[in-house]
């Protein structure tokens, strides 16, 4: 999630977005918290525990990156 982009925003992002794209997200994840599941174990998931790993892991990596800048 970049800073640019408020927890709000981010929930409305990942609500507009279909099981594919959701899919997609979560296996090409970009960020420092490596995601590891296969196609099959996300295509047998329902869309909104989807939306939520999603936006668990946006979270996660924003919290990092937060708790980093106030480090230094």
């Amino acid at each position: 999630m970049s800073p640019d982009i408020s927890f709000e925003q981010a929930c409305s992002y990942i609500m507009t977005l279909k099981k594919s794209e959701l899919t997609e997200s979560l296996l090409h994840f970009d960020g420092p918290l490596k995601l590891d599941f296969t196609d099959e174990y996300l295509q047998a998931l329902p869309l909104d525990r989807l939306r939520h790993i999603l936006l668990a892991a946006m979270v996660t990596v924003e919290r990092k990156r937060a708790k980093a800048k106030v480090a230094i």
